[in-house]
């Protein structure tokens, strides 16, 4: 299904100020960061700050979203496993992949979560299009996904294909956290403890795996880019 231009913009309202973009160096720890996206919702929410953007990378875990099947963690012993409050099933987080939590007021912009997610989807494969890298979109899976033509079809006889990119999120009185995360050089082997996302029959690619020499830094600067070209602008936050 086509969609329209207007269907990937998720600009916020006239006069709104930037979202507040923010960088974190070094592994953040999960509980850490779950505490501070619970706080920071809630002033978002109360008018007391404005909508952020934190990147982070975290050490090697598990998450499990509202939709996870027990049967999807296969090795929950391997890495720290934390149940959340997001949407979706089991994904991987660690060090060579960038995670972008998404603190977003939907009240400034539209009240359409599947618009939301679908913007979220865009500003990812234009982030991977500044890097030549054609990521699409599935109907009937969440996230960004590219296809391995170097591979053999799949059993049904369509194209191979590997998920670079995966999406989660959680609304709270319209306010959005979790987020998104693309693998830039993490340990795909990380990933065979879990289901990716309870998707079976399909692999996990990274932007080093396909080939391309990037860091995390150069990631950052085509995702602000492409954010700002879905959601609108941003201004450096310091904190």
């Amino acid at each position: 299904m086509q969609r329209n231009e207007i269907d990937y913009l998720m600009h916020p309202e006239p006069g709104a100020p930037p979202v507040r973009w923010r960088v974190s160096e070094g592994l953040t720890p999960y509980p850490e960061a779950l505490a501070f996206m619970e706080a920071e919702v809630e002033r978002i929410s109360a008018g007391d700050a404005d909508e952020l953007v934190w990147l982070v990378e975290h050490p090697p875990l598990y998450t499990g979203g509202t939709s996870a099947e027990a049967a999807d963690l296969l090795m929950p012993d391997r890495f720290p496993v934390y149940q959340t409050g997001r949407g979706g099933e089991y994904t991987y987080h660690g060090p060579g992949q960038r995670v972008a939590y998404l603190m977003l007021d939907l009240k400034r912009r539209r009240r359409d979560v599947r618009a939301f997610v679908t913007a979220i989807e865009e500003t990812i494969i234009r982030t991977l299009g500044a890097m030549n890298v054609r990521g699409e979109r599935r109907e009937d899976r969440v996230g960004v996904w590219v296809q391995r033509p170097e591979r053999p079809p799949l059993p049904d006889g369509s194209m191979a294909e590997d998920k670079i990119a995966a999406i989660g999120i959680r609304l709270r009185r319209w306010v959005s956290f979790h987020g998104l995360a693309i693998n830039v050089e993490p340990e795909l082997e990380h990933f065979g403890g879990i289901v990716p996302c309870g998707i079976s029959g399909y692999g996990v690619t990274s932007l080093v795996d396909l080939g391309l020499p990037v860091t995390i830094e150069d990631v950052d600067i085509r995702l602000r880019e492409a954010f700002e070209e879905v959601f609108g602008a941003t201004a450096k936050d310091d904190r």
